[in-house]
């Protein structure tokens, strides 16, 4: 945990978030700035600052967050939903603790 990480915050509980799912290593909770109808994000309870700070230990880890993504998109009532994993300052990121966006449900998504 990371005593200044707004991620790690909501982890221990101690800021609020509208909860998806939760389990032992994982949490997923709604982006309180959402880009579509359905946008919600999937965090490692383990602080790691991003995906260029993952090692091969953390592999069954992405992977399960990979796997939730789907589980949870359709439970949430998306047909078809993207993922994205900002990566650094140049990349987008702006809380550095991994996490996975899950987001659908809208036709103004663009095209990629």
């Amino acid at each position: 945990m990371s005593e200044d990480c707004i991620f790690c915050k909501i982890v221990k509980g101690d800021i609020p978030s509208k909860k998806v799912y939760e389990d032992e290593e994982l949490i997923a909770f709604h982006d309180i700035r959402p880009i579509a109808p359905v946008h919600f994000m999937i965090v490692p309870k383990e602080h790691v600052a991003g995906l260029n700070d993952c090692r091969p230990e953390h592999r069954d880890l992405l992977g399960r967050i990979l796997l939730l993504a789907p589980k949870l998109a359709a439970e949430q009532g998306l047909k078809g939903f993207r993922t994205m994993i900002n990566t650094g300052r140049e990349g987008g990121q702006e809380v550095f603790h991994l996490h996975v966006h899950v987001f659908g449900g809208g036709s103004t998504l663009p095209k990629t």
